[in-house]
């Protein structure tokens, strides 16, 4: 049998809405979110996006960790395209070899059943 291990994650963040009294922020939010420069720009790794009731929704891995995060929360294919109003906190996680992202992404998908993943899911 083989035993994975998931790392703790590296980043995560909240969704936060600021209220500035009419003033504008000066962090522009993406979809909630103003805290994305905490996550590294040239690292890869895996992304986790849970609801505020902690659970899993999607998880996925990226050659460059915050470029993708801000895909998912901006772009129009992304698979969280119609659910990104039930995304409260992204966690990251460092993992550089492409390998391993593959295997730890296929067995966080699986082990904590990720809700909108719809590749590398063996569970019913």
């Amino acid at each position: 049998m083989i035993s994975i291990t998931i790392p703790n994650p590296d980043v995560t963040i909240q969704q936060r809405k600021q209220e500035m009294n009419g003033e504008e922020a000066p962090i522009k939010p993406i979809n909630g979110f103003i805290d994305l420069h905490e996550i590294p720009r040239d690292k890869g790794g895996l992304i986790l996006f849970y609801n505020n009731r902690d659970e899993l929704l999607f998880a996925g891995k990226a050659r460059k960790l915050r470029q993708r995060v801000k895909k998912h929360l901006e772009d129009n294919v992304s698979p969280l395209k119609n659910h990104r109003d039930e995304v409260n906190k992204i966690s990251v996680i460092v993992v550089e070899d492409p390998m391993e992202r593959e295997i730890y992404e296929t067995y966080i998908i699986n082990t904590m059943r990720a809700k909108y993943n719809v590749d590398k899911v063996f569970f019913e």
